[in-house]
């Protein structure tokens, strides 16, 4: 079965994240469009931390059975952004992921404090709630993993915009060249872990998600 390895508290603390971190993850992406002088975020209802106007099903699915999801991409119009900067489009698209690593960097506040005990957050859960240190810490891992998934330069992520703006004329036009392909790549990145067993995606994330980590938590 589809959740035959999740338990009941660790349903319940990635419910209550994907809420709250896919939405702030698209708000900013929203918030930043608006400042920039875009009004499409606006228009399309986007300006808000209501659940209910970012959450993508199958994106909020992965994020509960995997750790890592998307929600409905905010609407931009690039061309009215480019007309207040050229660098508009990456901060936007930046402004997603930042702000996955800042409530990230809240919430292991508590652990730094000794507020809260690591120890404890490994601990089997009593009941159907999860433990306060167990909630904390997850929240952590899964918003670093939703920064870390959305930086890498495949489209539709959030890393091929930004990408596209530091990268030299040659290595854009390879990113132009793959973006129709972005979402089939990603998607048999993601079947390469589930059914193959040759997770990419750890591959690739797992060495800057553990010095996230200490850095946060331990110092």
């Amino acid at each position: 079965m589809l959740f035959s390895g999740l338990d009941v508290p660790t349903l319940i603390s990635r419910l209550l994240i994907l809420f709250v971190s896919l939405s702030v993850h698209e708000f900013a992406h929203a918030w930043a469009a608006d400042r920039f002088g875009d009004p499409t975020p606006r228009m399309a209802g986007r300006l808000t931390l209501n659940p209910l106007a970012h959450l993508d099903p199958l994106g909020s699915l992965m994020l509960l059975v995997g750790r890592f999801g998307w929600a409905k991409p905010v609407p931009v119009n690039p061309y009215a952004l480019q007309r207040h900067s050229r660098a508009a489009l990456m901060w936007v698209s930046l402004a997603g992921p930042l702000s996955n690593f800042l409530l990230a960097v809240l919430t292991a506040i508590p652990f730094r404090l000794h507020l809260v005990s690591l120890n404890d957050a490994f601990a089997a859960a009593s009941g159907i709630l999860p433990s306060l240190s167990g909630l904390l810490l997850e929240f952590i891992v899964i918003n670093l993993s939703l920064m870390l998934f959305n930086l890498i330069p495949l489209a539709p992520l959030d890393g091929e915009k930004i990408a596209e703006y530091f990268f030299p004329p040659a290595w854009r036009r390879v990113l132009e060249q793959i973006r129709p392909y972005g979402p089939l790549i990603l998607l048999l990145l993601v079947i390469s872990g589930s059914f193959l067993g040759f997770n990419v995606f750890g591959l690739i994330l797992g060495a800057p998600m553990q010095l996230l980590l200490r850095l946060l938590i331990l110092g």
